[in-house]
């Protein structure tokens, strides 16, 4: 049981949504800094990859632990927790002078926005009651996540070109610090738990030794391969402890994530939806941005200045849900969004060596972009529709874990694809390099399919709308507070039945 204490709103999604949004941030502003970064400090080729990585290995793997802690431990210690983590760590990597101690701040990055991004989504929907108020909340903090996404790759060009590298992890700073000042002002002491339960210490271990391991094993396929012993072992090795990390929470008496939460055809639904569309999200900015600095020829700065209108879109799609589902089922804009999206990487699939911004990259910027921004808002309050506040926390862990998987599982089998189609075309030359007209044709071929795969997954996720999630959105009247006795404290099923 929890009790709760009341803070101003207003200042929680403040709070909330500056915090997500340096962590969206931070996913993708490292991107474009890559070559300067690699001279900078000396890094060997296939090392610097783990400048990228580690913050998707250290952050995709405690996402679970992080949201259940903030659910035993107060939402509000774990977010200024993470944020202080995070912030230091920016910190630490901006004045970074080797190799190892930039690596070893990102994976200290990873691990402060894997305690803060649960504890921030989850003090979201604990502060704002299901209805039209939350969505609204979820659309604001879901913009803030799609803008972050998407400004990373702006910022980080025009930083590397006309600063220096180290002010893509500097630039955190103040933003953390806004974040922070921010939370004594606007949250109360959050909700405390009245009985306090035990960490699932097992399940904890599993849980981020299965995670970690298989993004491991992933992110080693971009230099060892599919079918490497290596790659093998590590991916074997995280279905194993999977595995027993289900069967220790059917058994535990606390567990670190409920499976019955998985019941909820809301849950269910919404996380295969975002691991679906987070897959053909990633897959954009990685071969569009590839496709406009390596077949095209822009500089890091026009890279970046390129994702605008790709930035526009998603805050205009976040918002334009907002709209549609404050008095709606989230379906109503899911469906619709992840078909436009599916529309709009199709289209960036015809990309062509000889072609431009505006005929190649405009156009379908500006639809995958609205239709991933849909997606965004509406999969936020899917996912936590009918949670009790008690395990808001790990639905937000949850849904922040398969987004995250989504992201990079996705994103590296669709960079193998491509790399085989572009291998494939290169071969059907003679004398290419990625420089000649040749070697770029080939490498757009490799983009092209890259992103078709994509639009099949946005797709998928629509199919996943249409035939898992509910028709009508379960809750009871926006404002009436639930007593203790009612299913607010259990998870509300109702989509089981619809």
């Amino acid at each position: 049981m929890y009790r709760n204490s009341r803070g101003r709103p207003g200042l929680v999604l403040a709070a909330v949504t500056v915090a997500q949004f340096v962590f969206a941030l931070d996913m993708s502003v490292v991107n474009v800094a890559l070559p300067a970064i690699r001279d900078a400090l000396g890094f060997a080729p296939l090392d610097l990859s783990w400048v990228v990585h580690v913050y998707a290995l250290t952050f995709g793997g405690l996402l679970l632990l992080g949201g259940r802690a903030c659910d035993l431990y107060g939402r509000r210690r774990l977010l200024v927790l993470g944020l202080a983590v995070f912030g230091l760590c920016s910190l630490a990597g901006g004045l970074a002078q080797h190799p190892w101690q930039l690596v070893a701040a990102r994976a200290g990055q990873g691990v402060g926005a894997a305690l803060a991004a649960p504890a921030a989504l989850a003090m979201l929907t604990t502060a704002f009651p299901e209805g039209p108020r939350r969505v609204r909340a979820l659309g604001v903090w879901s913009a803030a996540n799609a803008a972050g996404g998407a400004l990373g790759v702006l910022a980080g060009g025009v930083l590397t070109e006309y600063a220096s590298w180290r002010w893509v992890m500097l630039v955190n700073l103040p933003i953390v610090a806004t974040a922070l000042a921010l939370l004594p002002r606007g949250i109360g002491a959050g909700a405390q738990p009245v009985r306090r339960e035990r960490l699932d210490v097992l399940g904890a271990v599993l849980a981020t030794g299965g995670v970690g391991l298989l993004v491991f094993g992933v992110v080693r396929t971009e230099s060892r391969g599919w079918g490497s012993p290596a790659t093998l072992a590590a991916l074997g090795a995280a279905v194993a402890l999977l595995v027993a990390f289900v069967v220790t929470e059917l058994r535990s008496p606390a567990p670190l994530l409920r499976l019955g939460l998985l019941r909820s055809r809301w849950v269910a639904g919404a996380n295969v939806l975002v691991f679906l569309a987070a897959a053909g999200q990633f897959a954009a900015f990685y071969f569009v941005s590839l496709h406009l600095q390596q077949v095209l020829g822009l500089g890091a700065a026009a890279t970046g200045a390129a994702f605008l209108p790709f930035s526009a879109g998603l805050v205009a799609g976040s918002l334009l849900a907002t709209r549609i589902t404050a008095h709606r089922s989230p379906r109503v804009a899911l469906v619709p969004g992840a078909v436009l999206a599916a529309a709009g990487l199709g289209w960036f699939a015809l990309i062509s060596p000889d072609g431009g911004f505006l005929g190649d990259v405009l156009g379908p910027s500006l639809v995958t972009s609205l239709g991933t921004g849909l997606v965004l808002a509406p999969v936020a309050a899917a996912a936590t529709t009918g949670v009790a506040p008690r395990e808001a926390g790990a639905a937000s862990g949850l849904l922040s874990s398969s987004r995250q998987l989504g992201g990079c599982v996705g994103l590296a089998a669709l960079a193998t694809l491509a790399a085989h189609r572009t291998a494939s075309a290169a071969a059907s030359t003679t004398g290419s390099t990625t420089g000649s007209a040749t070697g770029r044709a080939a490498l757009d071929a490799g983009y092209a399919l890259g992103l078709a795969a994509g639009a099949v997954l946005f797709a998928l996720a629509a199919v996943v709308a249409v035939t898992v999630l509910p028709r009508r959105r379960p809750g009871a009247p926006e404002g009436r507070p639930l007593a203790g006795g009612e299913r607010h404290e259990e998870l509300r099923l109702e989509g089981t039945s619809s």
